[in-house]
């Protein structure tokens, strides 16, 4: 890898790190930074995983009082959500990177559309309902599949199910989104390291980024507008689109 390709890495991590901590969305700064170093799509995609994954973990972290009150319930959204996250994962796999390839364009509008539509996904507080209803693990499973599959958009997609399956306050809601997140991520991360399609150079970089732009994330998010975050992530969402429909 070139400075300049070391440097854009290190940037995209980092303000991967610092978007998921304000509005989320940082997998698209990720891939797309990937995709640029020369990766090919199924392993940029599971590289991107490895790279989100500490974020995941210190979000878990700051909420583990909330995940402590409700830990009955978490713990058995988070089996669903192995299955799910090792089935999509392993579907993943199965694929060549030109079958995934053709996928990626359309992936990538749906998850910048969703994105963008966050605002009006996100639940209302309401009363908490129990989880082990076969509506919560359908929706679990889903959400799941999708993320070990793919992941971009998984947070805003995850929130809106558990808030229609679950319920509860907003951090209730989004403290479990945080664990099965990282539960899906981890993994999907081993199936990844295990089909030997993880860059690791790549990740190497962005790694420590990522976790630095976690921490400043959360200085960020006191001083600017999450607006203007979200902006950024849809504008990064809507030109991958675009330039993996014209390349394609």
């Amino acid at each position: 890898m070139s400075l300049i390709m070391i440097g854009l890495l290190f940037v995209a991590g980092f303000l991967s790190g610092a978007v998921n901590a304000i509005a989320g969305g940082g997998t698209f700064l990720t891939f797309g930074a990937l995709t640029l170093a020369g990766l090919p799509p199924i392993s940029a995609n599971a590289t991107s995983s490895i790279v989100q994954f500490p974020g995941y973990v210190t979000s878990t972290l700051a909420y583990r009082r909330e995940i402590a009150r409700n830990w009955r319930g978490a713990l058995v959204l988070c089996v669903v959500s192995i299955i799910g996250g090792a089935s999509g994962a392993i579907i993943l796999l199965a694929l060549d990177n030109p079958s995934f390839r053709a996928l990626v364009p359309w992936l990538l509008a749906s998850a910048t559309i969703m994105f963008a539509a966050g605002p009006w996904l996100k639940p209302k507080t309401s009363s908490e309902h129990p989880v082990n209803t076969p509506a919560s693990f359908l929706g679990q499973l889903v959400t799941a599949l999708y993320g070990g599959f793919f992941g971009a958009g998984m947070g805003i997609m995850m929130l809106a199910v558990l808030g229609l399956t679950a319920g509860g306050s907003y951090h209730h809601l989004n403290a479990l989104k945080n664990l099965l997140a990282m539960v899906i991520a981890a993994v999907a991360i081993v199936i990844f390291v295990g089909g030997g399609v993880v860059g690791w150079p790549q990740a190497l970089v962005m790694l420590p980024a990522g976790a630095a732009g976690g921490y400043t994330g959360v200085w960020l998010a006191r001083r600017v507008p999450q607006l203007v975050m979200r902006l950024i992530v849809v504008v990064v969402g809507a030109a991958l689109t675009v330039y993996y429909f014209v390349s394609g």
